[in-house]
């Protein structure tokens, strides 16, 4: 998730097939860790009120191919002893990405499935598939409710990436271009990403990281030793929000944004679950991806933000306490989410190398491929401990419209990054359609189904316990640039979905403290739902792999 096209340069992108291009560091670096346990994938799921023409859809994707040549590559065999990994780049799909699946009830669930076990091979051009997925009549097991004519068939389409090649911001432009072809309708212009003016220091280093303090990890969940060893990939639940109501401030400038209260929820969250299965809370600290290319069609393919990390801890040592009570103490989550608003408009406007100076010196082509990757992984062990908490991720406000024409606009977006360990967590979030679409992706080897659905039911209840400060009567205020603006808040049905696992977290005061799934002799036992009957806020869906 780092700057590739600064480094392939950014004619890369028109040029024609034949080229050949470098890995860049952060390529590079991936490729170096890539396990058949933990696949680099990146899913992005478009739901769709209509039906889609299978050949014109075909032709759209082909021509949005064509049209963004920079995601035409794979990667130039070669031996160990070899100076650097190779980008080629085609000119043309080596075969056809676009699969319809075979319809039933489980369709969805299978997609989602192979998008967290299988990557799209690096050997072929694109690095890429799109799974078309049809729905209809009665909702089908793993379908999310959608809006739109009862027996009316659906469409979802799963785009998943090889994260060695592509990122998910390139994902979505390669999308919407789709969506312009398919629909005929003209390009709208779509305004880049607006970085607010430093404000001062970010108590962090010029690229954001911080190795002082050793972070928190993710405590695992009670399943025994021996089947958290033999787990395998990743698990994934989809949630459908809320966006949390703008909030008021001095000359119209919020204090804080929809994005830094994602931050404060996760480490919430994290807080909460580790006192649930008796850790201490301690620090936490969030990676977060920066993206600063433009938009349009213009904008750079490949891997192209670059990692900050958030240092999570309140100025007031005392207010740790006051966070993960029962209640979270409203004036402590206002002091949190002011720190970190300070701390996150200072990364967004520094700049600095994608993944630290130690990434640049072990991918030098000093030393063949071969070597430099072992020194590479063990260099990665060594870090483990020192391994950020958590990545959360947060597109905002989708830019594009998603326009299918006939087959309509898309109602909801939700994409996910791996999560591998030594980390094992992940948390993304798109808003659309008034919206807020966040997708929990843990490691197996670090959390089961339940465990992660659990998880996401706090991460509900934290983000709610944010927005009660932007509320009339709060004592939120303050100055500050606004860098994401959140969507209008829309009510929710209260919807559940046959067949889904459903987590939603406990209202915010409700007396109930969080606990681990199952007590000392049911250690098996599936997670409580930590939503009250009739409270549900959240529309969730957990993707179990065949």
């Amino acid at each position: 998730m780092t700057s590739s096209w600064t480094a392939a340069g950014r004619g890369a992108s028109t040029s024609p097939g034949g080229v050949r291009i470098p890995f860049p560091a952060t390529d590079e670096v991936s490729r170096h860790c890539v396990s058949d346990d933990e696949p680099e994938t990146v899913h992005i799921e478009v739901h769709l009120p209509g039906r889609l023409d299978p050949a014109r859809l075909r032709t759209a994707f082909r021509r949005a191919l064509l049209m963004h040549p920079r995601v035409l590559m794979r990667e130039v065999p070669g031996r160990r002893r070899r100076q650097s990994f190779v980008w080629e780049l085609t000119g043309e799909p080596d075969s056809d990405p676009v699969r319809f699946a075979r319809p039933g009830p489980d369709a969805l669930g299978r997609a989602r499935a192979r998008a967290l076990t299988e990557c799209p091979s690096l050997a072929l051009s694109p690095p890429m598939r799109l799974d078309v997925i049809e729905v209809g009549g009665v909702k089908a097991a793993g379908e999310l409710p959608e809006a739109g004519l009862p027996g009316a068939t659906r469409t979802v389409l799963l785009l998943t990436m090889h994260h060695t090649a592509l990122d998910a911001g390139s994902g979505l432009r390669v999308l919407a271009t789709t969506a312009e072809q398919y629909g005929g309708s003209a390009a709208l212009p779509v305004p880049g990403p607006v970085r607010p003016a430093p404000s001062g220091p970010a108590a962090t280093g010029g690229t954001g990281r911080v190795v002082c303090t050793r972070p928190v990890r993710i405590a695992p969940d009670y399943r025994p030793e021996p089947v958290r060893a033999r787990a395998a990939g990743n698990g994934m639940l989809l949630a459908e929000l809320p966006v949390p109501p703008r909030v008021g401030g001095t000359g119209g400038l919020a204090p804080w944004t929809v994005n830094d209260q994602l931050l404060v929820a996760a480490t919430l969250m994290v807080g909460r679950w580790n006192v649930s299965q008796g850790r201490p809370a301690g620090p936490v600290r969030i990676t977060m991806p920066v993206d600063d290319r433009p938009r349009g069609r213009e904008m750079p393919m490949g891997n192209g933000t670059r990692l900050v990390e958030v240092p999570m801890t309140s100025e007031d040592p005392r207010d740790s306490d006051l966070l993960l009570g029962e209640r979270p103490d409203l004036a402590a989550v206002t002091r949190l989410l002011r720190a970190t608003a300070r701390r996150t408009r200072a990364l967004k406007s520094a700049h600095g190398a994608p993944l630290g100076p130690g990434t640049s010196l072990l991918t030098t082509p000093l030393l063949p491929v071969g070597l430099r990757g072992t020194l590479t992984r063990g260099a990665r062990r060594a870090a483990a401990p020192w391994t950020s908490t958590v990545l959360v991720t947060n597109i905002g406000r989708l830019p594009y419209a998603l326009d299918f024409g006939d087959a309509g606009r898309a109602k909801a977006v939700w994409f996910s990054a791996p999560a591998r360990m030594p980390r094992g967590l992940s948390v993304a979030a798109a808003s659309t359609g008034g919206r807020l679409h966040v997708t929990l992706r843990w490691s197996r080897a670090l959390l089961g189904d339940a465990s992660g659905a659990y998880l996401t039911g706090l991460f509900e209840q934290a983000l709610s316990a944010t927005s009660q400060v932007t509320r009339p009567g709060s004592n939120a205020g303050g100055s500050g640039p606004e860098a994401d603006v959140p969507e209008a808040d829309v009510p929710e049905a209260d919807v559940t979905t046959p067949d889904a696992t459903t987590a939603n977290a406990e209202a915010p005061g409700a007396r109930r403290k969080a606990r681990r799934p199952g007590g000392p002799h049911d250690r098996d036992a599936p997670c409580p739902d930590p939503t009250p009957s009739g409270d549900r806020s959240a529309r969730q869906n957990l993707a179990r792999p065949s």
